[in-house]
């Protein structure tokens, strides 16, 4: 704990060459480049502090010991103990800087060296970040690692102990988790992928309601925060029928007054895409989902500020409609990475939830609402097919840590289409980095393995 400290310190140092690295290679405005750096050194913070708290221990004790015998004299008891292999990370590159380290936190106070393998696009901010760290020798040697360029011969040399923990599409993982070798030696995968994640707003948000300025609000800001490329940014907007029009046209307005070009320039809110290779795949994934889907505002491109159009990879926000979210498919299953969303009309609570299970496996949905009867329905019926659910209701107008933002005290990943993993979520994101193992032995035994563990609890912080 007391290095994952010293590693924020080390990074929060150099904070200033971060952003200009990022501004550099990522396109993104300084406040989007927070979202990537700030949040990383605030998560190696976090680690710091909830492995500070479990003490100088090396493994943790899951729960009570139970009698195995009728005289108690033989017991059973679980305990977690660090895998003795490497953490190999794969990362995407939408945050090259925060991908890293809430992977790295949870593997270092564990005990587990990490070598990470960033995606080339962005690997500049990784690399510096690691070379920093490495220069100023916080960790013992070995610990931390990286290989930048092309991933071929990683994987094939991992052995059963070693851990895989991947970020990025889920054609990719499906790859991953077919690969020879993860199958001959059973090696632990983690899989956090691409997910149609959806804004739910309530029947009780009529347009004029403070919830429903929430909804635009949260829309437009994961629409426009590092121009949509976050695997947890809104992809489907879910709005009562009678209230498409309204909410179509007040987003709209939204994001007609965001500007989009040079993050250089001061005037701009929304700066670039990660490369011109990706912006030709949101031009592509904007020509597929336009097969199924009405455009329903578009920015024009002679709108953009401060760009040369040859050399710029910006593209201006893109909201659509459907008028039949049961009859749509593309809406349900093409992930357009980048500023794009698509507003998707029900009929009734049970049709919403509906809708919101057509992905298949969400990150995150997030409800709009002030109808507290609605909210605890919804979050229920929503929860199996969602890693997060995020409520937001005008009391928390203010307060609330936004729709795409994953902070480290809760869980981050989904199943289905979002990969079937969990990261963070306090210590739980040790459990990863663990073996759990039974123990049966004399009570004295066991005594003597609980007073030298630091309790489970099941992974809260």
């Amino acid at each position: 704990s007391a290095q994952l400290a010293r590693i924020a310190e080390v990074l929060q140092g150099q904070r200033d060459a971060y952003y200009d690295i990022a501004l550099q290679n990522s396109g993104t405005t300084r406040n989007d480049s927070a979202t990537d750096i700030d949040g990383a050194i605030y998560t190696l913070s976090q680690y710091a502090n909830w492995g500070a708290k479990l003490g100088a221990t090396r493994w943790l004790a899951d729960g009570g010991l139970v009698k195995l015998g009728k005289d108690g004299t033989f017991q059973s008891g679980h305990f977690l103990v660090p895998q003795r292999g490497i953490a190999l990370f794969i990362n995407a590159f939408n945050f090259p800087a925060w991908g890293l380290w809430e992977k790295a936190a949870p593997a270092l106070l564990s005990g587990v060296p990490v070598v990470v393998k960033p995606a080339t696009a962005t690997a500049w901010l990784t690399q510096r970040m690691v070379a920093d760290v490495i220069a100023a020798g916080v960790l013992p040697a070995g610990a931390l690692s990286i290989v930048c360029g092309r991933s071929e011969g990683l994987i094939e040399t991992l052995q059963p102990f070693d851990l895989v923990s991947f970020t990025g599409s889920a054609d990719t993982a499906r790859t991953i988790r077919t690969h020879e070798n993860l199958l001959r030696h059973a090696i632990r995968l983690n899989a956090e992928t691409d997910s149609l994640n959806s804004a739910l707003l309530g029947p009780d948000a009529a347009p004029g309601s403070d919830a429903f300025a929430l909804m635009v609000k949260e829309v437009v800001r994961e629409m426009t925060v590092k121009s949509g490329q976050k695997c947890t940014a809104i992809r489907r907007v879910l709005v009562p029928q009678a209230h498409a029009a309204a909410a179509t046209e007040a987003i709209s307005a939204a994001l007609a007054a965001v500007k989009v070009g040079n993050p250089r320039n001061e005037s701009v809110r929304m700066g670039a895409l990660a490369s011109r290779a990706q912006l030709a795949a949101v031009r592509e994934g904007l020509g597929v989902l336009g097969r199924e889907a009405q455009l329903a505002w578009a920015g024009n491109e002679s709108d953009l500020v401060d760009i040369d159009p040859k050399v710029a990879a910006c593209v201006m926000p893109h909201l659509f409609r459907v008028d039949d979210g049961d009859a749509s498919e593309l809406v349900h299953d093409v992930e357009v990475f980048g500023p794009v969303a698509t507003i998707v009309p029900y009929r009734d609570a049970d049709h919403a939830f509906a809708l919101a299970r057509r992905g298949f496996g969400s990150l995150v949905a997030s409800m709009f609402s002030d109808d507290a009867d609605f909210i605890a329905r919804a979050a229920i019926e929503m929860a199996h097919a969602h890693g997060r659910l995020h409520v937001v209701t005008p009391a928390v107008g203010k307060s609330h840590t936004g729709h795409g933002n994953v902070m480290p005290m809760s869980l981050h990943g989904g199943p289905g289409r979002a990969g079937g993993g969990e990261e963070l979520g306090g210590l739980r994101a040790l459990g990863f980095y663990h073996q759990r193992s039974a123990v049966q032995a004399p009570a004295e035994v066991l005594a003597r393995l609980v007073e030298g563990a630091a309790p489970w609890q099941g992974g809260a912080g």
